[in-house]
This record gives C-alpha cells, structure tokens and sequence, in this order.
C-alpha cells in the first residue's frame, strides 16, 4: 500500500443554518477542501452522511455532492456508519489512494439536522440503536448514555463533576473556535444545573443538533510533496471496530471495546504507542462519552477518566489536550461530518494554521477517535507531519 498524505482542508461555521440547503453545506466545504489544496478537482469523493433522507427527504448524496461541488463527472459515494459515517468515509478515500487506484481523492461529511423539530431529531438519531430491542422499548440515546454514566459512576466512583468538567473544558477549546456551533464558557454549576435530559446528564452534558459539513484532500505522499506547499500531513494510522448494537449484550457496560480494537490498529499500524501521540479529537456526543474513550485509548487508566480529566490532563495545556477545537460538546455535532472535522482540526494543528489562543504547543501527532451509537462501531486515525 501507498503512503497517504492529506493536502487540503475545508469547513464551514456550524450551527443553526436555517437557510442554506444540504447541498449547499456540502459544496462549501468541498470548495474550501479544493482551495486549500491549491487544486481544482478529485478523481473521486466519499461523502459521511447519517440519515439525510430523515433529516431532509434527499438520498443520493453521491450525486449531490459533486454536482453540486461542480466536479462531476467524478464518482462519488456516500458511507454511512451512524455517527461515524465521517470517520468512516476518510477511511474509505484513505484505503482508495493507498491501493494505488486514484492519486487524489477527498472525504467530505454532511448532516442538515434542524429542517425537522425535536421529536423528528431525536427519531432520526435513534435508527442509529437496535430498533427492535432497544428502541421499541423507548429508549433513546440521552438515556443509553445515562445508563453507561450511571454504571461507570457505581463502579468506579467516577463523579458528578468529573462528568461536567468535560463539558467545562471542551466549551473553553471551543470559545476561541471561530467555526463552533457554542462559542460559550460554562461553569461546573451551569452545567450540573441545566436542564435534565437523562440522569444524571443535563442539557450541558450533551452535544447539540448542529448543520454543518466538512472536507478533506487525500494524495498520494509523493504527488503531495510536488502539489502541496503546506507541511505535508502523513496518514499513518487507520483502524475500524466494531461491538454489539444492542448495550445490553456487552460484556461492560461502560467500556467501548470497539474503540481500544480500532486504536490498537491504529497504532499498530503507525508503530506508535499512546504515548507518542501529542493530542487527540475525540467522539465527546455526551460527557460521559469522553470520559470512556479516553479509557479505551489508554490516555487514562479504565475508571480513572474523570479524575485525570479534573485534574487538568486532557486540558488544552495538559499532558495531553482532548478536543482542543471544542468538541462534538462546543463546536457542534452534525452527525454525519463530526469525524470529517477531526482530520480537519488534526491537520490545522499538525501544520501549525490556528491562532495562538487555539495551536497547540505540541502538535506533530495527532489522533482522531470517531464512533456511532453508543459506541457499536469506532474508526481511529492517526496522522503525523512529515
């Protein structure tokens, strides 16, 4: 397999786009991804899109994405892994360049959530759980997650505002992110006090319904280094698990099995250990979620998430900073893009584009943990500048 670099990078402001279309999310970021790159077209497009037929009655995003982008006739094809649809559509333009079957190829994600109201969200949202035996039941996602933050909480004394200081620290990253959805600080009291969606989280434990798109360039290393006058950010790591649907047929409750598998062929595959990796973007749809990735990855030891996040480890200047964009918690969540928008946040910061209020002092090694549902399946990437 080839060596994979990626050479351009495009995001638009996430938020509540009321008036803009899902194609024209899409095309934005798409066109910014070109820009960056200092290109005019692909030779193919993977597009991470959850449900857009739920969300706004329009399939066939393949199509849309490059006619609308302008660059048909190039081929295009839509992933869908839930909520890592993004991740997973990275993976699979990563896998197409590395085969050697195209040169330059991007990965761009969508999601337009709030042409629908609440019930019409949380329904879309929910196909992405066992239907039969978790959803006909009424459960939903806030309450899945509840349950994993309660059984984490019994087992190892994991607190109420160890949960909320993640929400604390990710809308700080997020406060000097000019493209987040929730440019705002919280408190721990703001958040432990907020409205309650399912105990013992609050609105502030968890992401929000978000419009947004994303998009990246993926390029053969040896064409990058002639095309791309950038630091040239080598792919390095990929690696894809899954677990069960269903919460209740794992073997715990409260740990994401799929993530560490993914991780560890990440890093495998990059010859890499947890701790030479510098700072990570990770899936945060719910505090409680963060807490257990950082787990699964080895950051922290299992049951040890929320004291080494009170403790300032996975701050911005921590031994080792989680989210420094915001967070699915801040910078927004729009389902099927969130894993897109890591790589972009992994790049920027590996090549050293963000202001000084958001760039990392270390930042040559960075790694992207992107999940759907409750954890059922996990994409991990890991990228390095070279």
């Amino acid at each position: 397999m080839r060596d994979v670099a990626v050479i351009g990078v495009g995001m638009n402001r996430w938020g509540e786009l009321w008036n803009v279309a899902i194609r024209d999310l899409l095309a934005e970021s798409v066109l910014k991804a070109l820009d960056d790159a200092g290109i005019d077209s692909v030779e193919a497009m993977y597009i991470g899109c959850m449900t857009s037929g739920l969300f706004t009655d329009q399939e066939h995003l393949g199509a849309i994405g490059p006619d609308y982008s302008g660059i048909c006739p190039v081929p295009g094809t839509r992933v869908e892994s839930a909520c890592a649809s993004g991740g997973a559509a990275f993976r699979a333009a990563y896998m197409h360049v590395a085969s050697g079957t195209a040169d330059i190829v991007m990965a761009a994600g969508v999601e337009k959530m709030t042409d629908v109201d609440g019930g019409g969200a949380t329904f879309a949202l929910a196909t992405a759980a066992d239907q039969e035996y978790e959803v006909y039941n009424g459960i939903t996602f806030p309450g899945l997650y509840a349950m994993m933050a309660n059984h984490h909480m019994n087992k190892y004394g994991t607190t109420r505002d160890q949960l909320a200081q993640v929400s604390v620290k990710n809308h700080a990253n997020g406060y000097n992110n000019e493209l987040a959805q929730f440019r705002m600080k919280v408190t721990l009291d703001q958040v432990k006090n907020s409205v309650m969606v399912a105990d013992p989280m609050t609105l502030l434990d968890c992401s929000p319904i978000t419009d947004g798109s994303a998009a990246v360039i993926l390029c053969s290393l040896d064409k990058a280094k002639e095309i791309t006058r950038k630091r040239v950010v080598k792919v390095v790591g990929s690696g894809h698990a899954s677990d069960t649907i269903q919460l209740a047929q794992r073997d715990d409750l409260s740990y994401l099995k799929s993530t560490e598998l993914a991780a560890k062929q990440a890093l495998d595959m990059a010859g890499k250990k947890i701790t030479d990796i510098d700072f990570a973007e990770v899936h945060d749809c719910f505090s409680i979620a963060e807490i257990m990735v950082i787990e699964a990855l080895g950051i922290a030891k299992v049951g040890k998430g929320g004291p080494a996040t009170m403790d300032g480890v996975t701050a911005i200047d921590g031994m080792f900073p989680v989210n420094p964009s915001g967070g699915l918690k801040s910078k927004g969540h729009p389902v099927g893009a969130t894993g897109v928008a890591q790589i972009v946040e992994l790049t920027e910061q590996i090549r050293g584009d963000l202001d000084k209020n958001r760039q990392l002092k270390k930042a040559n090694i960075g790694l992207a943990q992107n999940m759907g549902g409750s954890g059922a399946s996990s994409v991990v990437h890991i990228l390095e500048g070279v």
